[in-house]
């Protein structure tokens, strides 16, 4: 099985990557095909329409997740919705090749609020690439990180419960 983890906050100190590096390493080491692509990195060209050519980042990050049988996405909450910098990158891809895929999701934001808002509207954008989401999303606050590292045991274990489950569900799919 291959997996994409997917850190979709485009600041280079966010701490959405702290997370997904975290849900990376983990996710490894439950499956060894395992890519990480960290939009912070700023390697992800934005979109200018499909006749454009596009560095070789940008190709490899579309086909990393167009091929990977799992994603697994993490996104900040701007503005009451997801990050554009997340929304770019699904511009690359084709949803021709994308259905059946399995999907679980992290969330972070800075208080308690719009958590279920920006998982409808990311399990939305998923529905469109016909992709199976896990129901169970994970909902951080920026208080569960200190520093580089995740200081909150507890969202550790929901962060492994969920690859744990979206792993289970993709397996699953895959015998039908």
């Amino acid at each position: 099985m291959k997996v994409v983890v997917i850190s979709g906050s485009p600041r280079r100190s966010g701490k959405t990557q702290v997370i997904m590096k975290y849900v990376f390493e983990y996710a490894k080491s439950k499956n060894i095909d395992t890519k990480f692509i960290n939009l912070s990195e700023g390697q992800i060209e934005y979109y200018r329409g499909s006749e454009e050519e596009y560095n070789v980042h940008t190709k490899n990050a579309a086909n990393d997740i167009m091929d990977a049988d799992v994603w697994l996405i993490g996104s900040p909450i701007y503005n009451s919705f997801f990050s554009s910098a997340l929304k770019n990158l699904f511009e690359y891809i084709n949803y021709k090749k994308t259905e059946g895929k399995v999907a679980g999701m992290v969330i972070l934001a800075s208080g308690n609020i719009g958590f279920v808002d920006v998982q409808t509207l990311i399990t939305q954008l998923l529905s469109y690439f016909r992709v199976i989401t896990n129901p169970k999303a994970v909902f951080l606050t920026t208080e569960s990180i200190s520093g580089n590292t995740i200081s909150d045991d507890e969202a550790k274990k929901r962060l492994r419960e969920l690859v744990d489950d979206t792993l289970k569900i993709a397996t699953k799919l895959s015998y039908d």
